[in-house]
């Protein structure tokens, strides 16, 4: 892996910032953080940066920037505490559907109980309840399994039994015997280490890994002006080791998140659970970064004065959203046993493993 920097990827973050910093934050205390999904305030700055054609391959009309590029505007979204409009058309483009969709229920993964699948005659009926990204979507590709393995199903509006509620955050959307049938599977969320779901895992972490840099960020400027027993903030220890810990899980974390995107990118061959492992790491320094930095700055991070409450209500609805990083960590856990295993028995080691519940 290259780690000189990339000038094309330097100015590439530049004109996101500078995009995203012209869209208005919803700085009230109440309500829903974000304005989220396909249709949400950040779709102007992406359309006017080309970001749909970023990771399409040169072959249909794409830059073919790859993965890495994909990630770099999740993590300035997230950084932005702003709606991820990206997520949703990047994976739809992956499976071949259309743009404009919402995802729900990839929080349920890997073991997809959120909306079961009951057997029907010519399909399934759906049933169940699960976070979306955005209510007014037209269709809902939504994350269930079928025959025992984990599926992307549309559902159009107006479906027999669709319900979205907005009131909560995150939204919700609510199935009672919903048909759909086998034309409308958009295709397979198996684990394979450059899929789809792989590739959404690693737009998903660099989105949380941005949201924790976005808070952190904040929490160092506040503390260097704001004095209290004669000093500023970040020259007291209790404040400022903290902050400097959190400085490098930030680190560690972009590490394993664009060393993912670069195997998926480069080395697919070597990718293994580094998608996996990824999410389940800027999720855990998303929850406890974004927590850190709203105790140093006390209650003024209660306030629209600050704004680090939205990091906070963002951190704990999508550090969840692609799964429990428990759930996470046990797949990594259990692709490990058995690769030990296997070297143990003295049997050809997988090129990529892969991990499976």
């Amino acid at each position: 892996m290259d780690l000189t920097p990339d000038p094309l990827v330097i100015e590439l973050r530049k004109a996101l910032r500078t995009g995203l910093a012209g869209v208005p934050a919803r700085m009230e205390l109440h309500g829903a953080p974000v304005a989220d999904g396909a249709f949400g305030p950040t779709r102007t700055v992406l359309d006017e940066l080309g970001a749909s054609d970023f990771e399409r391959p040169a072959s249909v009309g794409g830059l073919d920037l790859g993965l890495t590029a994909g990630v770099l505007v999740s993590e300035e979204l997230g950084r932005a505490a702003r709606g991820n409009s990206y997520r949703a058309d990047a994976m739809a483009a992956g499976m071949g559907a259309p743009a404009g969709a919402a995802l729900a229920g990839l929080e349920a993964l890997p073991v997809g109980s959120g909306v079961t699948a009951t057997a029907r005659a010519g399909g399934w009926e759906l049933t169940g309840a699960a976070t979306v990204d955005d209510v007014n979507a037209g269709t809902l590709l939504v994350a269930t399994r079928t025959g025992g393995e984990s599926v992307l199903v549309a559902v159009e509006r107006g479906a027999t039994g669709r319900i979205t509620e907005s009131a909560c955050w995150p939204p919700v959307v609510r199935f009672d015997a919903t048909p759909v049938t086998a034309a409308d599977v958009v295709g397979t969320l198996d684990d394979s280490p450059t899929g789809p779901l792989a590739r959404a895992r690693l737009r998903q972490a660099a989105y949380l890994l941005g949201i924790a840099d976005g808070a952190h960020q904040i929490a160092v400027g506040y503390a260097g002006f704001r004095r209290q027993f004669g000093t500023r903030l970040r020259d007291l220890p209790a404040v400022s080791f903290p902050l400097a810990r959190a400085m490098v899980a930030l680190r560690a974390t972009r590490a394993a998140v664009y060393r993912g995107a670069w195997l998926v990118d480069s080395e697919p061959d070597a990718v293994g659970t580094a998608p996996v492992m990824a999410l389940a790491m800027a999720a855990e320094t998303a929850r406890d970064v974004v927590r850190l930095s709203m105790q140093s700055c006390g209650v003024r991070a209660m306030t629209a004065e600050l704004g680090l409450h939205r990091y906070f209500r963002l951190a704990a609805a999508e550090s969840a959203r692609y799964g429990d990083p428990a759930a996470l960590w046990r797949m990594v856990g259990a692709d490990r046993l058995r690769t030990a295993r296997r070297a143990a028995a003295g049997t050809e080691l997988p090129v990529a493993a892969t991990a499976r519940t």
